[in-house]
């Protein structure tokens, strides 16, 4: 790699000779990009195809040690800094223009403990390569609804989800979090390992370090769950929140309702403005047709065969 010219935290721009390139890369198991290399498009993408942010050197890291060296190399330059987690990045705010992106993407592990009841999530994972392998034991944690989202990314900022009402947010079931913080250290932070931390990461956003893996208390959830998807005119949209609030309040808690408002694309509205109330029944298999707000329910195995 030649020498590259990049952004710094306070806005000046340095330029990183070849020797600092090579050496930097020869201290990461994975990959180090410039704007030059074939994988580097790929690689500065997010989900929202609206951003366009083209980072000065991307570090693809493979395990804690690449991330503990990239966060070392721009401590040491004084490098403007962004992290990628699963790269469900609405706002852009993974990667950094003309800066250093710390790209987790390829650490994207998941470890369940069927007998603790635990789920050890690499910082680069998504929601779906956490479901697969929890839904093997009939086991479940509080995440999001979208499967390509990035666990990181959701877990740091509070989590909401379809077990949301059972189980709570994805923060109220973290059990611990790996962390290397600006001074290269690799934390563990529980409620008794560094609680000030533990406390702070738990909703207070993404900047106090790397998240490189996280871990989550699991429930028992399955082998079925129940979904029901009905949709109503928008004229409609007062009486189905108010019937939908009352209708709640004596719910299980094993029921979860989302209202969505949108131009619907199911033919007999297509086109026109809808309320859409997105159900998620996931207690007895029995009690789905009960609790389901629709008569078109479906479905799902989630479990163990």
């Amino acid at each position: 790699m030649t020498s590259v010219e990049i952004k710094r935290r306070d806005g000046d721009r340095i330029t990183l000779d070849a020797g600092t390139l090579e050496s930097f890369a020869g201290r990461l198991r994975g990959k180090l990009l410039g704007p030059a290399d074939p994988d580097y498009d790929e690689a500065r993408a997010v989900w929202n195809a609206m951003i366009d942010r083209k980072p000065a050197l991307i570090a693809v890291c493979r395990g804690v040690a690449d991330v503990m060296a990239a966060v070392g190399f721009a401590r040491e330059h004084g490098l403007l800094l962004s992290i990628r987690g699963g790269g469900h990045n609405v706002s852009g705010s993974a990667i950094a223009e003309g800066g250093l992106v710390i790209d987790l993407s390829r650490m994207r592990s998941v470890q369940v403990s069927p007998e603790q009841r635990l789920a050890r999530v690499e910082g680069g994972a998504r929601l779906g390569d956490l479901d697969h392998e929890t839904s093997a034991f009939g086991l479940a944690t509080p995440v999001g609804l979208v499967s390509e989202t990035g666990v990181a990314g959701l877990t740091l900022h509070g989590g909401a989800g379809w077990l949301l009402r059972k189980h709570g947010l994805s923060i109220d079931n973290l059990h611990a979090f790996e962390i290397v913080t600006a001074d290269g250290q690799l934390l563990r932070a529980t409620r008794d390992q560094h609680p000030d931390l533990f406390w702070a990461l738990r909703g207070g956003g993404g900047n106090f370090g790397v998240v490189t893996a996280f871990e989550f208390h699991l429930h028992p959830v399955g082998p079925q769950v129940w979904m029901s998807v009905p949709i109503y005119p928008l004229e409609q949209a007062q009486e189905v929140v108010a019937a939908c609030h009352d209708y709640m309040a004596e719910a299980p808690e094993e029921l979860m309702v989302l209202g969505v408002f949108w131009n619907a694309p199911v033919p007999q509205y297509r086109g026109k403005p809808v309320i859409i109330l997105l159900g998620c029944y996931t207690g007895p298999g029995e009690q789905g047709t009960d609790h389901c707000p629709s008569a078109h329910h479906r479905t799902a195995d989630c479990g163990p065969e």
